[in-house]
């Protein structure tokens, strides 16, 4: 890549600037991914403290949930765009600029800011999603598992810290469940310094390297096909919408359905806690295995059906409750970790990582956002939880088929992989 200045060389020597190291790079990628959920996941554990305090339904404090999904769908497919415009480092820079105004503004009153805060954070966070993707396959082609396990681990450590102490500190203090909501805004500052000095590259690509430019590609690029034409993208898209689906659902409702079984309050705390901490194991654990698999079958059939005993268990036997949460975290931390993962090994080049990113989270996304609400809704109708686990164990078996299909060794275009996954 050649770097330029904005005068001509002709008026003043040409200025070289040193590229920021991989290695600082990697740190700005997994600081930027450890925002992507805490904003999320602490709302969850003090949903209930929000509806008393701001008078609002059952219903609506869902929304909470899965208004940031919502935001995830829409934005999304502008994103690559936005990138394309801007520059990857430069975009992921405004995105947690955004991400901090929104967390300070959704943990400052008046009632009206909760939504607008959430509505920014969702923003934000929609650009972060599908950005990093593609930063990943553009500067680290030959370690797309490795880097995204990584990504995955910093993200899920993030949000069980966040969804373990959200109520503990909510109960500590005279600011409630404002302080727990606006003080991961301190995490995205920190992220933000780490990666301003990336904010100052200018990038010309070489005709040579057009391939692997942040656009939706052109036709000139012969191996390139539409995600949106392509079965198997559409087979990622479900993939990633479906575990979305499951695991925002279980952030939003699992408290309730351990505290109609009786668990305790503290005991339902720690649980949080240790469903999203197992997903920091499943993320190193499939970081070393899916550049070691053929393909990813086997991982993407087993997790989903993981998740469906874990909701069997919790029903048929609670006083396991904390078996059946790491198997959850374990399970669901799998099968985010392969939805990241498909769109850097399900593509031939960045450009149509980032078109199969930017579909799969604004159709994936849509519906994930309607979990939370329709159980919502579901649990007011009948009062009771078992349609709850019943619809997430169904759902559950239908990830199974399509991680089955998604799995398979091949790229959208119609070939497959010549060598081990983590090298395309």
């Amino acid at each position: 890549m050649l770097h330029t200045d904005t005068l001509p060389t002709l008026t003043r020597p040409r200025r070289v600037r040193i590229q920021p190291s991989a290695l600082l790079v990697l740190i700005g990628i997994l600081l930027a991914a450890g925002n992507l959920r805490a904003a999320i996941t602490t709302v969850g554990p003090v949903l209930p403290e929000i509806a008393r305090s701001t008078q609002i339904s059952a219903l609506l404090s869902s929304a909470l949930i899965s208004l940031p999904l919502v935001a995830f769908a829409l934005v999304s497919p502008i994103a690559p765009r936005i990138a394309h415009r801007l520059g990857l480092e430069r975009t992921i820079g405004i995105s947690l600029l955004l991400l901090i105004a929104g967390l300070i503004t959704r943990s400052t009153p008046p009632l009206a800011l909760l939504w607008i805060g959430t509505v920014l954070i969702g923003v934000a966070i929609a650009i972060l999603n599908v950005v990093l993707p593609a930063l990943i396959k553009r500067d680290f082609p030959n370690k797309i598992a490795q880097v995204t396990g990584g990504y995955s681990a910093l993200q899920s450590t993030f949000a069980a810290v966040a969804a373990g102490i959200a109520a503990p500190l909510a109960g500590a203090t005279a600011l409630g469940w404002r302080l727990p909501l606006g003080m991961w805004a301190g995490l995205a500052l920190i992220s933000l310094g780490v990666f301003a000095p990336q904010l100052r590259r200018r990038t010309v690509l070489t005709a040579s390297e057009e391939d692997i430019a942040l656009e939706l590609p052109k036709a000139h690029h012969a191996t390139w096909r539409s995600p949106w034409t392509s079965l198997l993208g559409w087979q990622v898209t479900l993939f990633m919408g479906l575990q979305s689906l499951i695991f925002y659902s279980l952030i939003t409702w699992l408290p309730s359905i351990e505290a109609a079984a009786g668990i305790r309050a503290y005991e339902i705390n720690i649980h949080q806690f240790v469903l999203n901490a197992l997903g920091v194991l499943a993320s190193l654990v499939c970081a070393v295995m899916i550049p070691r698999m053929r393909d990813q079958r086997l991982l993407a059939v087993t997790g989903p059906l993981l998740v469906a005993a874990g909701l069997a268990g919790i029903y048929f036997a609670p006083q396991l409750a904390l078996v059946w949460i790491c198997v959850l975290g374990f399970a669901a931390g799998v099968n985010v970790v392969l939805a990241l993962s498909f769109f850097g090994l399900r593509t031939t080049h960045h450009g149509q990582a980032a078109s199969l990113s930017g579909m799969a989270q604004t159709l994936g996304y849509l519906v994930a956002a309607a979990g939370p609400l329709v159980f919502s809704a579901l649990h007011d109708t009948t009062g009771d939880r078992t349609p709850v686990l019943t619809g997430m164990v169904v759902i559950c078996i239908i990830l199974a088929g399509l991680g089955y299909l998604s799995g398979r060794n091949r790229v959208i275009g119609g070939h497959t992989h010549s060598a081990a996954p983590s090298l395309n």
